[in-house]
C-alpha cells in the first residue's frame, strides 16, 4: 500500500476491494459476511492478519471472524472482550479519520485487559513509519443510526510500514462498506426468518398477517407490496413508513403509482429485468422534490393460501452513500487530481474503445461516396456511428461495420485520406506548453499548478461537449475530437493555441505560456500508444519549426 503515487497500484487495490464488495453482496448468512469482511482485508488491503470483533446483544464484543493466520484464529475466534476495554482502546487511539491507531509505545498498557489479541515481540522500529508487532490499528464499524456494530483490527502490513494516507482511506472506506454489509446481513436474516414464519403459519392467516404486518411496518428499510399479474400488475398496494420517508411521498400518493412511474428513465430496463421473484437490482427512484436516490431493490413473492402467488414484496435499501463513495473512488482513479481532467489511463481507455486490431477494409464501389472517397464517422450520427438508415455519413459506407463475435458490429475508425472536407475522422491533438518550465523555476510550483489549472479550463472551454480533454502529466495535454476533417483539426489547434496565449493572473502577477500542437489521427489497426506517439512526434516537429520567441507568442 505504500506506492501511493502509483495510480495503477491504487487501481489494482480498488479492483480487489470491488471483488470483496461483490462477494459481500452474495453472502448467504451473517457468518459468511463476517468471514468475507476479514478475508477482504487480507486479500485486498495488504494486511497479513485481520479480525472482526462483533458487538453482542449484551454489549461485549466477540471475535466473530479471523483471516490470515490459523494460529491466531485458534487462539482468538469465539473469545469475548468487554465493552469497557474496547471503549478504552478506541478512546486512547490516535484518530486517523474514523480509524484508531495506538503505537507500540502506548499499547503495552493494554497487555492485561481482556480483549483477545495476537502479537509477537519485535525489535524497535528502524525508521519512523516502520510497523511494530505491538502497533494496534482499529477500524470501527457503525450502523446507519451511528450505533457501534463492531471493530475491525488489522496487523502486519505486507510492506512493513504503517499505512499512509491512501491506505488509511481505503481501510476506512472498506470498514464503512463492511458495516453496511453486516447490517444488511442481519436484516436479511430477520427478513428470512419472517418469511419462513409466514410460510409455516399459512393455516393461521390472522397470526401470519400480524407477523407480516409488524415485520413490514417496522422494518428499518423501505418495503412495498405490489400487485403480481392481472390488470393492476405492478401497482403499489402497500408501503411502509421507511419507504415513504425515503421518497418524501405519503402512502396515499404511492398507492396511485408503480415503481415504473418512479424509476429514472435510464433505469427502466433494469427495473424490467428485476420485476420477478428473487430479482434484485440497483437503480434510482424519484423523490417528491424531483431528485433521485440510489436504492437496492430485492423481490420476494408473498403467496396466497388458495390462489397461489398474488403479491410481490419488495425490499428497498438506501445505497446513496455507498454509490457516492464508489463514484468518488472511480473518479479519483480515472482523473487528474490537480486539473480534474481525465488522466493518462482514462485517455488511453477512451481511445482504445474506439479502435480494433484490424484496419478498416477497403470499400468497394457500392460503398464509395461521390467521387470515390471514403471517410470516417461524422457529426449527427448515433453513438454507434450509423445514421437512421444503417449507413455512415451522407448515406455512404464511409464507416465499415464488421462482424465481431458473429453478431455484434464494430464501427471502424478511419483517418481522413485527403483534405476533402467531407472526410471526417477522430483527431488527436497533442499539446505541450511553451515556457512553462521557466514559470515553475521563477515563481514556484504553486504558480505552475495555477497555470495548469487555467490552461485545462481554457482547453475545456474551447472544445465541444462530446470531445475529451485529458492531462497526460506535467505540461502535456491531449484533445480527442471526433468528426473533424483535416482543415477542421488545424483550425481547432489554432483556436486552442490562441485561447492559451492570453496572460494568466496568479497571485497578482501576469504570466504567459505558449503552446505547440501536433495533430494525429486515430485509425483501426493502430494501438492507443501508436496514435499518441504519432501526435507527439508531430508536436515536436511543429515545436522545432518555430523559433523560441515565436513559440512564446503562440
Amino acid at each position: 500500500m505504500e506506492a501511493e503515487s502509483e495510480p495503477y497500484v491504487r487501481l489494482a487495490t480498488l479492483r480487489k476491494l470491488h471483488q470483496s464488495m461483490a462477494d459481500l453482496n452474495t453472502a448467504r448468512s451473517l457468518a459468511d459476511t463476517l468471514q468475507i469482511v476479514a478475508d477482504g482485508i487480507v486479500q485486498g488491503l495488504d494486511f497479513e492478519l485481520a479480525a472482526v470483533n462483533l458487538v453482542k446483544p449484551d454489549g461485549d464484543l466477540v471475535v466473530a471472524a479471523v483471516a490470515g493466520s490459523e494460529g491466531a484464529e485458534a487462539m482468538m475466534a469465539g473469545r469475548t472482550g468487554s465493552r469497557a476495554a474496547w471503549e478504552r482502546r478506541l478512546a486512547m487511539g490516535e484518530r486517523w479519520g474514523d480509524l484508531r491507531f495506538i503505537p507500540y509505545t502506548e499499547a503495552w498498557v493494554l497487555m492485561e485487559d481482556d480483549v483477545p489479541q495476537w502479537h509477537t515481540a519485535g525489535p524497535a522500529p528502524r525508521y519512523a513509519d516502520e510497523w511494530h508487532p505491538m502497533d494496534l490499528l482499529m477500524a470501527p464499524m457503525h450502523s446507519s443510526d451511528g450505533d457501534l456494530l463492531g471493530v475491525i483490527s488489522v496487523d502486519k502490513p505486507r510492506n512493513g510500514r504503517r499505512p499512509g494516507a491512501w491506505g488509511r482511506e481505503a481501510l476506512q472506506m472498506y470498514a464503512f462498506q463492511a458495516g453496511i454489509a453486516i447490517s444488511n446481513a442481519r436484516l436479511r436474516a430477520n427478513m428470512q426468518r419472517a418469511l419462513v414464519r409466514l410460510e409455516r403459519e399459512q393455516q393461521a392467516l390472522r397470526a401470519s398477517e400480524e407477523s407480516f404486518r409488524q415485520a413490514f411496518e417496522y422494518a428499518p428499510s423501505g418495503m412495498a407490496v405490489t400487485e403480481l399479474g392481472g390488470d393492476q400488475h405492478g401497482r403499489l398496494v402497500r408501503t411502509n413508513d421507511a419507504l415513504c420517508r425515503l421518497l418524501g411521498r405519503p402512502a396515499s400518493a404511492l398507492r396511485r403509482c408503480s415503481f415504473s412511474d418512479l424509476v429514472h428513465p435510464e433505469d427502466q430496463a433494469t427495473l424490467l429485468r428485476t420485476s420477478a421473484e428473487g430479482g434484485r437490482a440497483e437503480l434510482r427512484l424519484r423523490r417528491r422534490d424531483g431528485s433521485y436516490v440510489w436504492v437496492s431493490l430485492r423481490n420476494s413473492v408473498v403467496a396466497d393460501a388458495t390462489d397461489g402467488p398474488r403479491f410481490l414484496l419488495t425490499h428497498v435499501e438506501d445505497i446513496e452513500e455507498r454509490k457516492r463513495h464508489e463514484l468518488q473512488l472511480a473518479h479519483r482513479a480515472s482523473h487528474d487530481s490537480l486539473t480534474g481532467l481525465p488522466n493518462s489511463a482514462e485517455l488511453r481507455a477512451r481511445l482504445s474503445a474506439r479502435l480494433c486490431d484490424k484496419p478498416a477494409p477497403v470499400p468497394d464501389a457500392a460503398q464509395m461516396g461521390p467521387g470515390g472517397s471514403g471517410g470516417a464517422v461524422g457529426g449527427g450520427f448515433g453513438p454507434d456511428g450509423f445514421g437512421p438508415d444503417g449507413f455512415g455519413p451522407d448515406g455512404y459506407g464511409s464507416v465499415f461495420p464488421e462482424p465481431a463475435g458473429g453478431c455484434d458490429y464494430h464501427v471502424h475508425t478511419v483517418p481522413p485520406a485527403s483534405d476533402d472536407p467531407s472526410e471526417k475522422g477522430l483527431a488527436v491533438l497533442f499539446c505541450d506548453l511553451d515556457g512553462f518550465k521557466s514559470i515553475n523555476d521563477r515563481f514556484g510550483h504553486h504558480c505552475g499548478d495555477a497555470v495548469l489549472i487555467e490552461v485545462a479550463r481554457r482547453l475545456s472551454s474551447g472544445v465541444r461537449d462530446n470531445d475529451t480533454v485529458a492531462r497526460l502529466g506535467g505540461d502535456e495535454f491531449v484533445v480527442l475530437a471526433d468528426g473533424l476533417g483535416r482543415a477542421d483539426a488545424a483550425d481547432l489547434a489554432v483556436r486552442l493555441r490562441n485561447a492559451i496565449i492570453p496572460p494568466i493572473r496568479v497571485e497578482g502577477r501576469a504570466v504567459r505560456v505558449g503552446a505547440s500542437f501536433g495533430i494525429g489521427w486515430a485509425g483501426c489497426g493502430m494501438s492507443a500508444e501508436e496514435v499518441l506517439h504519432s501526435a507527439d512526434q508531430r508536436m515536436y516537429i511543429e515545436k522545432r519549426s518555430r523559433s523560441k520567441a515565436h513559440r512564446r507568442a503562440g
